[in-house]
């Protein structure tokens, strides 16, 4: 089963040209990569004074962990939960620009450690054999449900 546009909106919280990602390539439990041409639309949704500058990749990210959440969730038998991006670190910015990258954009999340409450996920967004931006990301899972005052 081909995992397109379609499925990725159907499970991630981002819809319409929100939803930057195209296909998952590949995925395990552990890891996905997936595939985007959204960089080049002219009216991407996170563009800039008529540019889409490199730290929007972050973004580009956290759909393919929030993917890769829905993916591992319906492997292991449950459900999908709700992530919300607690934190990045050690964030490498290798090009100023996503817009001007014309081949496709490739992006990678491997969960690194996590429990039932947060992920922590390597990152990287490359375009064929050259490094965008990479770093690491937390996800904390269900926060909202776990909030009280």
């Amino acid at each position: 089963m081909r995992l397109d546009r379609a499925w990725i909106v159907s499970q991630i919280p981002h819809n319409g040209r929100m939803c930057l990602l195209d296909e998952v390539i590949e995925w395990d439990l552990r890891s996905i990569r997936c595939r985007s041409a959204t960089h080049r639309d002219p009216d991407h949704p996170l563009r800039s004074h008529g540019r889409l500058g490199i730290a929007c990749g972050i973004e580009y990210a956290a759909q393919t962990m929030a993917v890769h959440g829905a993916l591992a969730g319906d492997e292991s038998g449950a459900r999908p939960r709700a992530g919300f991006l607690a934190s990045v670190r050690g964030v490498r910015l290798h090009v100023l620009r996503l817009d001007d990258i014309e081949s496709d954009l490739i992006c990678q999340a491997t969960r690194v450690a996590g429990d039932e409450f947060t992920a922590l996920y390597d990152f990287a967004l490359w375009s064929e054999s050259r490094k965008l931006l990479n770093g690491r990301a937390t996800v904390v899972l269900d926060a909202g449900k776990r909030l009280t005052i």
